[in-house]
């Protein structure tokens, strides 16, 4: 499966989830309730999302997902 494949929404989507669950975890946190919340709206958005309705390989591909959207950051990062 190519990259290309993942929406842009839901690799967007992804890549907020990361920067979310990082802020949640991050030595004392401000706000974790308000983080603690996107984190779930964000996780049931992804759990959802019609992609995976047309994905043949659904958990092979939200780890391609998840890999994808780590490496984007860290290039944004540097």
């Amino acid at each position: 499966m190519d990259a290309t494949d993942f929406p842009d929404d839901l690799v967007q989507t992804q890549a907020a989830w990361n920067a979310t669950y990082d802020a949640l975890s991050a030595p004392r946190p401000r706000d974790t309730t308000t983080l603690r919340r996107r984190l779930l709206l964000l996780s049931v958005r992804l759990w959802w999302h019609p992609y995976w309705e047309t994905a043949p390989s659904v958990p092979a591909a939200r780890s391609e997902l998840r890999q994808l959207a780590r490496a984007q950051g860290a290039v944004r990062a540097a």
